[in-house]
This record gives structure tokens, sequence and C-alpha cells, in this order.
């Protein structure tokens, strides 16, 4: 159930809690923000392992060869891609996800996070690292600041269109390297979009434009990015799950009741290994969710579901996720499977951790990652069973 009080902010002392909401456009700063930004540097190298136990011994390299010549394995996803790609930084991008959202090249995305915004309808910030040939990505719409800080880990380039006062903070920094819409001449308004508000649009060659206009360098900067990110399973020794004794079937991920306008599931498809993504949203019936660009259904190698710390920021809903956090619960799903995770933060530009119960960093398959992020205290369906955070 949504919490329809509003919460009283507490002050966090060795935590960055993120929040955000707005339009389209930049609102008046006409009240102060209730959550202090904080500025921090960026980590030369990221955190160890947790300490308290012995990480799991690095899986063995495939012995295979790549397919091309030139051709290295993702630092995102683990699968083949060209080494120019592999080098050069990728961007995420705040993409909508209601009625009247007209979204192109989702499932080019690598990594897709969605989380709620106000008024329990969620938001998408996909991750592309081959972006360079997109010629339509969107809709884009305005900026959660709890977003921007899931790009730093990433060393991304974050494209929005305006936010409220709230982002003012973090996308003022220095260090955010971001692309506004309302401030370019290269996105633009498709006249066969669905809806006059849901209808920005940028394309790989407005980016770079964009890119070259505010200087800023295609290439990963030192100290900014983890070069491993996610540790990834062998494609020749897949990660089964079947090695937790506590693991459980899951064949359907429902994730409507901590979406209820979205109302999201994911059903395991035994002849792809994938996770294919449907959803119904409020007075529309259930269905694939598809690209409008590709026609394909949008569907996944890897899920992981985040429990995390939020609040109501004021009386308009909007919302506070504390990115930067410890030993807060999670899920992960593959292959038909899924295991309690715990998950932690250490730095606004080191990974998100996720660990096994028995205090190892779990290894997900080559392919596509979800990350949904789950309000404390909701829950979710595995086969129709309840999970609570």
């Amino acid at each position: 159930m949504k919490k329809h009080s509003i919460l009283l902010l507490i002050a966090l002392t060795s935590a960055l809690l993120l929040s955000g909401c707005g339009e389209e456009k930049k609102e008046k700063k006409d009240s102060a923000p209730v959550v202090k930004q904080v500025t921090e540097e960026p980590p030369e190298t990221d955190k160890p392992a947790k300490e308290t136990a012995e990480p799991d011994p690095e899986p063995e390299p495939d012995t295979d060869l790549p397919p091309e010549e030139g051709m290295v394995r993702s630092r995102i996803t683990n699968e083949w891609v060209r080494a120019e790609v592999n080098n050069t930084r990728p961007i995420t991008v705040m993409v909508p996800n209601t009625k009247t959202a007209t979204q192109y090249s989702l499932s080019k995305a690598d990594v897709l996070y969605e989380c709620n915004v106000e008024g329990s309808i969620t938001r998408f910030m996909a991750l592309f690292q081959d972006w360079g040939s997109l010629d339509r990505i969107g809709n884009i719409r305005s900026c959660r600041d709890y977003y921007v800080y899931w790009s730093f880990e990433w060393d991304a380039f974050y494209i929005h269109c305006g936010g409220p006062f709230y982002t003012d903070d973090v996308l003022g920094r220095p260090d955010t390297e971001h692309i506004d819409g309302l401030s370019s001449s290269h996105f633009w308004q498709a006249q066969d979009a669905v809806s006059s508000g849901d209808n920005t649009f940028v394309n790989a060659e407005g980016i770079r434009a964009d890119m070259n206009r505010l200087n800023y360098s295609p290439s990963y900067r030192s100290g900014y990015a983890d070069a491993q990110h996610y540790r990834f399973a062998p494609d020749n020794e897949p990660n089964t799950l079947t090695q937790y004794s506590n693991s459980i079937v899951a064949n359907k991920i429902d994730l409507s009741p901590a979406y209820p306008v979205t109302n999201c599931y994911f059903t395991y498809n035994s002849q792809t290994g994938l996770y294919d993504r449907f959803q119904h949203l409020s007075g529309t019936s259930a269905g694939p969710h598809m690209d409008m660009a590709t026609g394909k259904q949008l569907a996944f190698k890897n899920i992981l579901i985040q429990n995390t710390y939020y609040e109501v920021r004021d009386q308009k809903g909007y919302l506070a996720f504390q990115c930067h956090d410890t030993t807060r619960d999670g899920w992960f799903f593959t292959n038909g499977r899924g295991i309690h995770v715990t998950w932690e933060k250490t730095s606004d530009y080191g990974a998100t951790r996720y660990y096994d119960d028995n205090g190892r960093e779990i290894n997900l398959n080559t392919g596509k990652t979800m990350i949904c992020i789950v309000e404390e205290g909701d829950s979710f369906l595995v086969d129709n069973n309840k999970i609570s955070s």
C-alpha cells in the first residue's frame, strides 16, 4: 500500500538521502529543498567486497574467442562488443512510463532502472552503451535527482529535459556532465507522439553535437567509474542459482503491489532464457511491453530488486530515495530462479554491489539487466507468493 502521510525527514549523517520529482520545466525556487545534497569527491577505487566473508573466487574466463577481431567483453553486459564501444562512456536517458509515453529504443538499453516518482507513477532511466547509431531515443522527460546518483556509478552522460529545483544542487556540480533538452537545439518534438507532453526526442548525432558544445570527453574519466561494475559468470558456466539451497523457482515476478499504476510483471521464457516484460497501465489491458523503434518486447537476463529507504518530500508527493546505503535487502532473479540478496552503495561513483546471504558478491549472467527500486515496506509477488521488503 502506498504511504499517504508525509514522513518527517531525518538528518542523515553517514549516507546521502537523495530525492527528486519535477516538471518538464524548472520550478521556481520558492522553498528550500528538504534534503541537503552533499558533494563528495569520487573515490580512486571502489570499496572492496565485504570483509566479513570471503568473496567467491573469480569465475574462470570463457575459453571461446570473440566472434570478430577487435571485439571485447562489455563491461556492462559481458556481451561481445567492439573495443571502441567498450571504451566510450555510456548515456543514461530519462524516459516516462505513463499511458501517453512514446517509448523508442528501450529494448536496446543495456541496463534499465525503474523507480516511483510522484503519484506512484514509475519513470525509467535507460543506460545505453552502444548508443552511437541510435536515431530516435525517448521520449525524454525531466530529471529526478536520485537517478543522477545511479547514473554517476556508470560515468554516464545524463540526458533529461529540465527538472524541479530539487535537482539544482546535483546538476550544478562541476563533475555532473548532463545534457538538458530544454537548453539544446538538437532535441525535437515529434508530431507522431501520443501526447504533446511526451513528444521530445534526441538521436546520437544530436548527443555528439551537445557533447562538443559542452566540451565533454567521450572517454571514461580516471577514477570515476568501475571497470568491473558487475561480476559475470562465464557463458560456459552460467549462474543457475541452483547452488543455493534457499533459491526459489521464479517463473513470474509481479511488481504490481510496488508499482500500482504501471502494474508491470515479468515472465520467464525458457526458450530464450530471458524474462519478458509485460505491463498494463490504469484503464488499459495487460500486454507485452514493446519498443516502438524495433517492435521488440523488452526482455532481460537479470532482474535486480532493491528495497530502498524513502520519504515523501512535501505535500506535492515528491519523493526522496536513499541511494547510498549498506546492507539493504533485495532479490536477484535469473534463469527462472531467485535468491535473497543485500545491496550497498558507499560513494557517488562507486558501483552498487549485491551480495548473497553468505556475504559473497553475486555473479550475473551475460545479458541485459533490469533494476527495480522498491520502496521499503512494499512487496511484490513471485509465482503468486508475496515477498515483503
